[in-house]
């Protein structure tokens, strides 16, 4: 078992109308990490991106061995490369796109938990991947990017699996190119998500471009998370950000000079999700910081009638940092 006290049993299935599921996932409350805490940092962090994998194991209290872990990268255009985490070397189960200034690293204990071998990639712009001709937020571009990714990692239709921007850019993958994608799970996004809506998160996201200090990074962060572990924070900071000569900080997303083209159009994302006869899931979390509302949860409905849709309790928009457990036992049911 790869979880303490998670089975089937932990999911009550309710009917929906037009065909559709939506699916609760009942609270279970992780075990206290009041031992875990960082002091001051003082001077220079020696980081390794693979020395971590304890913390989330003690976080969440599971008892799993940590398999194999690599960074590789791809080359997706000339002299420009996508790079990513490869869980296991056999055959992936799944691939996982982060959201908008995050990384491949947001989805550690999801695959920890999973067991299962998987790529999550690091976005243009964002985590070791070089970035985009048209900034960090075009996400045409980036479906292009990573179709052309995708098609040299994978031998077959995977599941794919976006939270955030990252859902945005799985649906024009899927549109695109459904011979590399099997199933689509959107984790808390649709297309009706709006800047109104995502308020809360652009204006912790389009703040100050450097920091003194890593203390003065982590202080901000606890400030826009504070439900979050301060153990799990300060992982999250030093998988995101980087460490400038003259001590300053700045965030990975941030440190490339802004692009001066003009993005590619995405078009209707609606449409594009709407056209899709793949299983298509939404992971929607249910508490504060949420970017979905019961209106995105109507229309999905009516342009996907056969789609899945699940409440996750205790989760806000980054469902794989509130309740990874969960977020894993879902993504081994739906994305196979």
């Amino acid at each position: 078992m790869w979880c303490r006290g998670l089975g089937l049993e932990d999911f009550i299935l309710v009917p929906s109308p037009a065909a559709s599921t939506t699916t609760q996932v009942g609270l279970i409350t992780p075990p206290s990490l009041a031992f875990i805490f960082y002091d001051s940092v003082v001077g220079e962090i020696n980081y390794d991106e693979f020395s971590f994998f304890q913390e989330n194991l003690a976080e969440w209290d599971l008892d799993v061995a940590v398999p194999s872990v690599r960074r590789f990268f791809v080359e997706v255009d000339a002299g420009r490369k996508l790079s990513g985490l490869q869980w296991q070397e056999e055959e992936p189960s799944m691939v996982l796109l982060h959201g908008g200034a995050q990384n491949a690293h947001t989805f550690d204990t999801v695959a920890l938990a999973l067991q299962q071998p998987l790529i999550a990639l690091d976005l243009p712009n964002h985590g070791h991947s070089d970035a985009s001709p048209y900034g960090s937020s075009a996400i045409r571009a980036h479906a292009s990017d990573v179709s052309n990714a995708l098609a040299q990692l994978v031998k077959k239709p995977t599941p794919l699996v976006g939270m955030s921007m990252g859902g945005l850019t799985s649906i024009l993958i899927a549109s695109a190119h459904p011979e590399l994608v099997s199933s689509l799970t959107l984790i808390d996004i649709t297309p009706g998500v709006n800047a109104e809506k995502a308020k809360h998160i652009t204006a912790f996201v389009n703040g100050p471009t450097s920091f003194d200090d890593f203390d003065d990074l982590l202080a901000r962060t606890i400030e826009h998370n504070p439900t979050r572990k301060v153990s799990a924070l300060r992982r999250g900071i030093l998988h995101n950000a980087l460490q400038r000569s003259d001590g300053s900080w700045v965030w990975r997303h941030q440190q490339h000079p802004k692009s001066e083209l003009q993005a590619p159009e995405v078009g209707n994302l609606w449409d594009k999700l709407g056209e899709l006869t793949m299983p298509v899931t939404l992971v929607r979390g249910m508490a504060a910081g949420s970017v979905v509302d019961d209106d995105d949860e109507k229309e999905l409905r009516r342009r996907v009638p056969h789609v899945e849709i699940v409440h996750v309790q205790e989760a806000g928009h980054s469902v794989q940092g509130d309740q990874p457990l969960k977020l894993a036992a879902l993504l081994g049911r739906f994305a196979k």
